[in-house]
């Protein structure tokens, strides 16, 4: 099943990215996994995450084309869970990367390609 996962980072993390063909954001030695969220889940994400910072990107991902530990969880307790990637993500498996400026106010809204 193609399932279609999503990821919020910067266009420079993303640009650096596709020239080394897998994607490694900033606190994964840290974290030892990627945070993805499902469509429905972006928005809040965004707005807990990333309120006020332009420069963002929303990574599609087809999580077909991952190869390694996809794993559906919530490690803060709650009862939502959320897709996480514990191995680097190929480039391959994106999709497309989706310009997502925040609102004049902080907040965000779907770009028009993901809106139902």
């Amino acid at each position: 099943m193609n399932q279609l996962i999503y990821h919020i980072t910067s266009l420079a993390e993303w640009n650096i990215a596709q020239a080394r063909g897998e994607y490694q954001p900033q606190g994964f030695v840290q974290d030892k996994f990627i945070h993805c969220c499902y469509l429905h889940q972006l928005l809040t994400v965004a707005h807990r995450f990333f309120r006020g910072q332009n420069g963002l990107v929303i990574l599609v991902i087809e999580s077909s084309k991952i190869n390694s530990s996809l794993v559906e969880e919530n490690l803060e307790g709650g009862t939502e869970l959320f897709p996480h990637l514990y191995s680097l993500l190929p480039t391959t498996a994106v999709k497309g990367a989706l310009a997502f400026p925040c609102n004049a106010d902080g907040n965000f809204t779907l770009p028009a390609e993901l809106k139902v």
